[in-house]
């Protein structure tokens, strides 16, 4: 993960809300800090697209992280696994 620091990432979160932002950092909890931010989150009304400048994600909160288009690390229990296409 250390070297996604000032890349572009994709989340997945157990609220099933997706999060596209920059990173700027992350702990040993995988807490993240991502800055110009997209929030995507379906509705009954539709998809609802919310821009922030930062947010601060809980690591427990996070399901899959996907740096690019040909690397994934999935989140499961704590831990990171690496996932090559």
């Amino acid at each position: 993960m250390d070297k996604c620091i000032g890349s572009r990432i994709h989340i997945i979160m157990k609220n099933d809300k997706e999060i596209v932002g920059t990173l700027l950092g992350f702990d040993d909890f995988v807490n993240m800090l991502l800055e110009d931010v997209t929030e995507y989150e379906s509705t009954p009304e539709g998809r609802r697209i919310t821009k922030l400048d930062q947010i601060l994600l809980n690591g427990n909160n996070i399901t899959m992280v996907c740096t690019n288009k040909t690397m994934c690390c999935i989140k499961l229990f704590g831990s990171i696994t690496l996932l090559h296409k």
